[in-house]
């Protein structure tokens, strides 16, 4: 994926968000709950546990996929009790798919 300059008036071009989720979210399924739902949007990037307890994941793609996708990452799957989403921009790129990586 080669990363665009987002265009704030449009929405349009691609963008890197890293992310870390904390509160209940290991254990309740959201990992993979991660991966079909960056999926659904034609994100790539990884998802991951954390030892501290949080998730974190990097989500590549189109603003409006990206931005939906953190969205949904405040609530999660239906068993986790998210409770913060932290943002920065993201780092890395040329991702292929979107996948799950072991725990860090």
């Amino acid at each position: 994926m080669t990363t665009t300059e987002p265009d704030p008036q449009t929405g349009t071009g691609n963008i890197s968000v890293h992310a870390r989720i904390e509160g209940r979210v290991q254990g309740v399924w959201y990992r993979a709950w991660t991966v079909e739902e960056a999926r659904k949007r034609d994100l790539t990037g990884w998802v991951r546990n954390r030892a501290d307890g949080t998730v974190e994941a990097l989500f590549c793609g189109p603003v409006a996929g990206v931005q939906s996708m953190i969205a949904a990452c405040h609530e999660g799957p239906m068993h986790a009790n998210v409770t913060r989403v932290h943002e920065e921009p993201g780092l890395e790129d040329g991702f292929t798919t979107f996948e799950k990586h072991p725990t860090v």
